[in-house]
């Protein structure tokens, strides 16, 4: 998969989520990915002991587009780094971190309400 601009954030809605991957409206992604109001962007992060700030650069380049980010951690919600939380709230990026499917679902809502939402989702199977 390869970053996919889009025109407008309603075509990054999660339309399902699972074997390894996601879809994106009729766009099947496989693996982890970067939601972003530009685009959606393969992302390396397989596990949370991948999980980096530099891993996150795409968020962090687009900041001034992200009030809030969406982590979803795979199948079980786990603590983000205390360093990663700390950094990305100093550049005023609220973190929820989340089961990926809770992630999904939750970004879908914040999307439908027009908030400057963002997500970085861990594929599950």
């Amino acid at each position: 998969m390869k970053f996919k601009e889009v025109t407008s954030q309603e075509g990054t809605s999660i339309s399902a989520y699972g074997d390894g991957g996601f879809r994106l409206g009729e766009q099947r992604c496989q693996g982890s990915i970067l939601i972003t109001a530009r685009g959606y962007y393969p992302w390396g992060v397989e596990n949370i002991s991948a999980l980096t700030l530099e891993s996150l650069k795409q968020i962090t380049d687009q900041r001034q587009d992200i009030d809030i980010l969406l982590l979803g951690m795979g199948e079980q919600m786990a603590f983000l780094p205390k360093d990663i939380r700390v950094a990305l709230e100093s550049q005023n990026i609220a973190v929820e971190v989340m089961a990926t499917g809770a992630a999904a679902r939750t970004y879908n809502v914040l999307l439908l309400e027009g908030r400057k939402v963002a997500a970085a989702l861990i594929a599950v199977a």
